[in-house]
């Protein structure tokens, strides 16, 4: 049996005529930039996420980007983060000039560690820039309270958490700015990359959307230096057709994760940890287990797809080795790196399928 990490192929064909009718209509009527179709899923998207301003962008990454360039984030600036995260994070951090500050994570839900944060704290710090990762918020409560104590924003890594819960509310609604990647293999994934920015305070609202387009609020008349960080019509007409099924195939994700759990319970399997004040939508099912390297190589002979996120910390890659961190800086991150894998979670797997990743893991573990 072959059990891909992702099917897209799977979730296009239940929903194949309504995209190609959608792809069709943007294409007949050549609004190919902006128009109904943006703006219809920006209204949409800042709905569900519980946010008055939705504000489409080119990618996730480049809605962080976007979201420190328009809270004035920059040379000389501190912005505090998780090491144990996808590049963009930091990447961005870095782009926008400022200087990314890391803290570890909690090795139960993976997420920064709120009680770490404070002290990493300097009269530079600017911002913290919390990721809610594997599609489970991190814990907003403690961290909201350290970032108004101490005047800072907070800037949301939501890309995998579109609609995720913590404590009754949506992610993307604590911060400044809420961040989601429409990246095809998300929840919500588009046809290629797109992303959106949610806010609910209108001023920054008004300089994101001049952010997007150069830093002009009207052609050729810039006021700042932005960038094209527009999201195209192409796109938010997909999304538009995709978002109708978001809450199902986010419920058949924690079926799938109940399943898997029943499976391992009471085995060497540790499952994903997910807090009682949250609410996950699992955009990866990820376990840690004895000999991690080797249940990959296990797996992946069964034609099983798994993968690693993620295999070297931010903190220990070449590129940041300016910012002066070494090896056991962050023991809790590096542990995760070296023990955590993600297998086949989405909506479409059969039981017959998960039975066959399940059983086959826990053969390997003996």
């Amino acid at each position: 049996m072959q059990v891909p990490l992702l099917d897209l192929k799977a979730q296009y064909s239940k929903i194949r005529e309504e995209m190609l009718a959608a792809v069709t209509e943007v294409l007949d009527s050549q609004i190919c930039i902006g128009g109904p179709k943006l703006a219809e899923l920006e209204e949409k998207i800042a709905k569900i996420s519980d946010c008055k301003y939705g504000i489409g962008a080119s990618s996730g990454t480049d809605a962080i980007l976007s979201s420190l360039m328009s809270l004035g984030i920059g040379a000389g600036d501190e912005v505090i983060t998780t090491p144990f995260t996808f590049f963009a994070t930091t990447g961005c951090i870095h782009r926008a000039g400022a200087k990314a500050v890391f803290v570890d994570i909690d090795p139960k839900t993976y997420n920064i560690d709120p009680s770490k944060i404070e002290a990493a704290i300097t009269e530079k710090t600017k911002a913290i820039l919390p990721v809610h990762l594997f599609g489970q918020m991190a814990d907003m409560d403690p961290i909201m309270e350290i970032a108004k104590k101490h005047g800072l924003y907070v800037i949301e890594d939501a890309a995998q958490s579109i609609t995720s819960v913590y404590k009754g509310k949506k992610a993307g609604s604590f911060g400044a700015t809420g961040c989601f990647s429409f990246y095809p293999s998300k929840n919500l994934g588009g046809i290629g990359d797109g992303g959106m920015i949610v806010t609910n305070d209108e001023e920054v609202k008004e300089k994101l959307l001049i952010m997007r387009n150069h830093g002009g609020g009207h052609k050729y008349f810039n006021e700042v230096v932005g960038g094209n960080f527009r999201l195209d019509a192409l796109q938010a007409a997909g999304l538009l057709v995709k978002l109708k099924h978001l809450d199902e195939w986010s419920q058949g994700r924690r079926d799938n994760a109940s399943y898997y759990n029943k499976k391992f319970k009471g085995t060497a399997v540790g499952i994903p940890y997910i807090d009682p004040n949250c609410i996950s939508i699992y955009n990866q099912y990820v376990v840690r287990v004895p000999k991690r390297d080797e249940a990959l190589a296990y797996l992946r002979e069964k034609n099983i797809g798994c993968v690693v996120y993620y295999p070297l910390c931010m903190h220990m890659q070449k590129c940041f080795k300016y910012l002066g961190y070494k090896e056991g800086d962050m023991p809790e991150s590096e542990k995760a790196s070296k023990e955590v894998m993600a297998l086949p979670i989405y909506p479409e797997l059969t039981n017959e399928m998960k039975d066959f990743v399940a059983e086959s893991l826990l053969e390997f573990l003996g």
